[in-house]
């Protein structure tokens, strides 16, 4: 161990990795947070929705005729003696849809195996806001409908549209933490599960049992295809996937549910370092023998490292949110407008209970109900961000669109289909508005405050396993530093190199920064990784770990055994020593207890950092990492201001049942 003051490197630094020297992906680069990729797409997405939607009204209003012709032209799709013929707008709305919520809901199971939703706790909460934010709304709607010709559309006034909602959210609170986002997912998964179940079982035509059966029996094999070899997984997985689709259509049951539960069948995980190490080998074998059998087992090897649940998000996502979705909009928002219908559904019942329901009802439930059982609870059950980043995810909650328009078109015809349309255009509307404000106002407060406001005092998971311990691992910066960034990183990664002087450079410009080295020697692609890291805690048993490790850093090209040498004699080291503990592989097993680290912090390349005990999966650029640090440093100060969250703060972790830890 060695903790050392801030000081020059030796050797000669590596140019800057900046914004404009963006590292390309490969293996050993990290990529960046699938959360945080899923909702930059929302935010480009949201536009191409809203344009969409402004296309429709203008084709409606301007070409009616030419509108419903095109989205009621029944298509006709067999295949052998199976065939399925349906309207443009039902393809679109029951056929593409499912791909929608398949993302939805692989992105959930994402959040449930690898996000804060590991620790099934904290789903409650939010699932509970969840029901409540879809059963107030329709008490709203019902108030003004039951009993009357619009009675039947309840189902209309009560689901979020996953899409939009987060696209506006993402629009109007840019800089927003991601943990509110979370939070908010998870409430609208809940919200699309209920919503497509009350599809399946209130606005169903005749159910066929027998249909039932066989789409039940098919998504039971899609559970089991998980323990098939990769060879065979992917095409039963499709097969058994479409069978459940095919058969819930036939049932008379909305076949879009199909999605959701795939999705959330899908398992995520971190790609396993033996899988990694294995398709490595394929590659190489391709590069000695390139033949067309080599490269589909390589290719085979490389795809089967990620998860099923990465590869559909990758594959469908930006399809879906950038065609599927907007598709939808153009074949259901277009609306006949003038104003005889505006001033009608001013007054309908329909149109001002939609509107109450989501821009009333949803904020109202989702803010009261989290308060509820935070109260009821003790504060044992609370949400992971504090009650203005509830009251933002309330507001965002009164966006519907999809799932409404949905069951609009299965309950209304006519005037009330129009009046039931621009209820959900205009509780959208007004949920937007809403949320910028709350935004705005939140913004407004006082730094200390508003983080507060908006992170909460809940402690947060760690995913570093195995906290930094001053006694073993290699320190720079002060001990008790506000901040404490640990990498994992590899002398010979070309990568691990060129973000070397991004560290140093964070180390020179913020004090209050502990850094952490640990050891992860990709050994398969770095031959002289492992020597080299052995011989930086050679070097660090005799009081020189931080000048051999900048040094090995500024010589990645030539790390064999008699160079780690010669850089231990130009060091001052007990070149004997050193060479006797290199020959004897002495500090072999600190390494390995560093790999052992990295793997169940589901670490899988190099340079990974860590921040205050939370995964970076961002680019390791000096304004990226700058900025995490500062919302790091930011939370550490508001809350070691705030009396109320003193109890939190002296807690240093709290271990849970499956063996992972919160930190404080």
């Amino acid at each position: 161990m060695t903790v050392t003051p801030l000081h020059p490197p030796t050797g000669e630094a590596t140019p800057e990795l900046s914004d404009s020297t963006a590292m390309p992906m490969s293996l050993s680069t990290p990529s960046s947070s699938p959360l945080r990729t899923f909702l930059r797409t929302e935010s480009g997405s949201a536009g191409v929705l809203v344009a969409a939607i402004v296309v429709a009204l203008a084709w409606a209003n301007l070409a009616s005729g030419t509108y419903d012709a095109v989205w009621n032209w029944v298509l006709s799709v067999r295949i052998g003696p199976l065939g399925v013929a349906l309207p443009v707008r039902d393809w679109v709305n029951s056929g593409l849809m499912t791909l929608f919520f398949l993302v939805v809901g692989l992105e959930a199971r994402r959040e449930f195996d690898l996000g804060d939703l590991r620790d099934r706790r904290r789903l409650v909460l939010p699932a509970v806001a969840g029901l409540a934010g879809m059963a107030v709304p329709v008490l709203i709607y019902l108030a003004l409908n039951g009993g009357g010709p619009g009675g039947h559309g309840w189902g209309a006034a009560m689901s979020t549209d996953t899409a939009l909602a987060l696209g506006v959210f993402t629009v109007v609170g840019r800089g927003a933490p991601e943990r509110i986002r979370t939070f908010v997912l998870t409430v609208f998964v809940v919200d699309d599960i209920v919503a497509l179940v009350v599809i399946a079982l209130a606005y169903s035509g005749h159910v066929d049992l027998m249909a039932v059966g066989i789409a039940a029996a098919a998504y039971a094999g899609v559970l089991a295809s998980r323990r098939l070899d990769y060879r065979y997984r992917k095409p039963v997985f499709t097969a058994l996937a479409l069978t459940v689709w095919g058969a819930l259509l036939t049932s008379g049951i909305d076949p879009v549910v199909a999605g959701l539960a795939v999705g959330l069948a899908t398992s995520a995980y971190v790609p396993k370092r033996d899988s990694l190490e294995e398709a490595t080998t394929l590659v190489r074998l391709f590069r000695e023998q390139p033949t067309a059998e080599t490269a589909r087992s390589a290719s085979k090897s490389l795809s089967a490292t990620l998860s099923a649940n990465d590869r559909l998000r990758h594959s469908f996502h930006r399809l879906t949110s950038f065609v599927v979705v907007p598709l939808f909009a153009l074949a259901n928002a277009g609306i006949s407008v003038n104003t005889e219908v505006l001033a009608a559904a001013i007054t309908a019942p329909v149109t001002v209970g939609i509107f109450l329901a989501y821009a009333v009802g949803k904020p109202v439930a989702v803010f009261g109900t989290s308060w509820l059982v935070t109260r009821l609870s003790g504060g044992s059950l609370q949400p992971q961000v504090g009650w203005a980043g509830v009251l933002s995810g309330g507001a965002m909650a009164g966006v519907g669109f999809t799932v409404s328009l949905l069951i609009a078109d299965l309950a209304f015809t006519g005037r009330e289909l129009e009046e039931a349309k621009l209820g959900v255009l205009a509780a959208a509307a007004g949920a937007t508005l809403l949320t910028f404000l709350v935004q705005k106002i939140t913004a407004a407060l006082p730094e200390a405050v508003r983080t507060r406001a908006l992170l909460g005092d809940a402690p947060e998971l760690s995913d570093l396993v195995g906290p930094v311990d001053v006694t073993r691992d290699h320190v720079r910066g002060p001990e008790n530093a506000a901040v404490t960034v640990v990498e994992y990183g590899d002398f010979e990664c070309p990568w691990t190199g060129m973000a070397a002087p991004t560290a140093r450079e964070l180390l020179a410009e913020n004090g209050d920064i502990r850094y952490v080295w640990r050891h992860l020697p990709l050994h398969d692609i770095h031959p002289h990784a492992r020597l080299a890291a052995e011989a930086a805690e050679a070097a660090g048993a005799q009081g020189a770990f931080w000048p051999m490790h900048d040094l090995l850093l500024t010589n990645q090209n030539d790390l064999h055994f008699d160079a780690l040498v010669g850089y231990a004699h130009q060091l001052g080291l007990n070149v004997p020593r050193f060479r006797e503990d290199l020959l004897r592989r002495r500090f072999a097993p600190h390494v390995e207890r560093d790999v052992e680290s990295a793997d169940l912090s589901g670490v899988a390349g190099t340079p990974t950092f860590f921040v205050n005990d939370q995964r970076h999966d961002g680019p390791p650029d000096l304004a990226t990492l700058t900025s995490v640090i500062t919302g790091a440093r930011t939370r550490v100060e508001a809350f070691a201001a705030s009396p109320a969250t003193a109890v939190v703060g002296a807690v240093e972790a709290v271990a849970l049942d499956d063996g992972s830890v919160v930190a404080a």
